[in-house]
């Protein structure tokens, strides 16, 4: 189900950060959602881009979203910040939840740059419910910072730290010192850029964390070298159809070409839209949506950018 929604009110909140206030035009609730959601919303070049929501769970008059510039933008946050303003309608869909809170004693949260949006949200909860938890904010500067006013208010103030890589040693986070003892019911959500997530997620299990006390929000997957890729073909179950991959087109694609329509989303393996099942066959995985159990099962994996190992993958389709 899509929605209609207006652009009620655009803000500047950091260097290349822009807050969106979306409502609904016919002027109706919106679903609600919870902590870590994202909507995914419809662009005018064509383009479908998931945004966390940062509003206070709960909310249902409005929903609001944060959109960093990408100087590597493949059009997505330069058609928000260029051609989306105040009175402009967007299609969006209905909250989808990948990055849940938990019940925990108590709850760390990182986020790094634009990856404080889901993380904002999750603040938000914890401090209604009176949970026990920390925030620990990391960005380039004081002026890339979004959302300072926000998180600088009094149910939040005490409970949130923030480091800066322009700012002086003494305020910088020390990673390793904060990880150091990891407890059996504390668990760690992390967002932000591919670099900071890796650092964080490194650190944690060099640490002894768990991986069920680890979670993860990616906004864009990591490079992958792709000099090495092969043809393999594709067989859809149902017909028995087959059609050949080559190197250099995703199996989406040619799927599409083959007039086979599978939803599919943010084309980089972050969203799960297009989350395909394999029955026969051993998937290359290169997305940052399944966990690594999930891969190594084999049974399911991301047509968008994933490739083939074996010769020959059977989907359910």
């Amino acid at each position: 189900m899509t929605i209609e929604v207006r652009v009620a009110g655009k803000h500047n909140e950091a260097d290349g950060i822009c807050s969106y206030e979306l409502v609904r035009v016919d002027g109706a609730a919106l679903p609600g959602f919870e902590a870590g959601a994202h909507v995914d919303v419809h662009l005018p070049n064509n383009l479908i881009r998931q945004y966390s929501l940062c509003n206070a769970p709960g909310e249902t008059h409005r929903y609001q979203i944060g959109v960093l510039r990408d100087a590597d933008s493949r059009g997505g946050s330069e058609a928000m910040h260029d051609r989306i303003d105040v009175g402009s309608t967007l299609t969006i869909s209905e909250p989808k939840n990948h990055f849940p809170l938990v019940d925990a004693k108590r709850t760390l949260l990182l986020a790094g740059g634009i990856g404080v949006t889901p993380i904002l949200a999750m603040a938000e909860t914890l401090a209604a419910r009176g949970a026990a938890f920390e925030m620990h904010y990391c960005a380039r500067s004081p002026e890339k910072a979004a959302f300072k006013e926000r998180l600088g208010e009094s149910h939040l103030r005490d409970l949130v730290h923030f480091h800066y890589d322009s700012g002086d040693a003494a305020q910088k986070l020390d990673m390793a010192a904060l990880l150091a003892k990891p407890e059996p019911d504390t668990h760690l959500y992390v967002c932000g850029p591919q670099g900071f997530i890796s650092y964080v997620l490194d650190t944690a299990k060099a640490q002894g964390w768990p991986q069920a006390q680890l979670h993860v929000e990616y906004f864009s997957a990591a490079a992958v070298d792709t000099t090495g890729d092969q043809s393999f073909d594709v067989k859809l179950a149902s017909s028995g159809q087959v059609v050949t991959v080559p190197p250099g087109q995703t199996v989406i694609k040619v799927l599409l070409d083959a007039g086979v329509e599978v939803p599919y989303s943010c084309e980089e393996g972050v969203c799960g839209t297009c989350l395909t099942r394999v029955l026969e066959g051993v998937p290359d995985h290169r997305d940052m949506y399944l966990t690594e159990e999930e891969q190594a099962a084999n049974d399911q994996f991301t047509p968008c950018c994933s490739r083939s190992k074996s010769k020959v993958l059977v989907l359910d389709l």
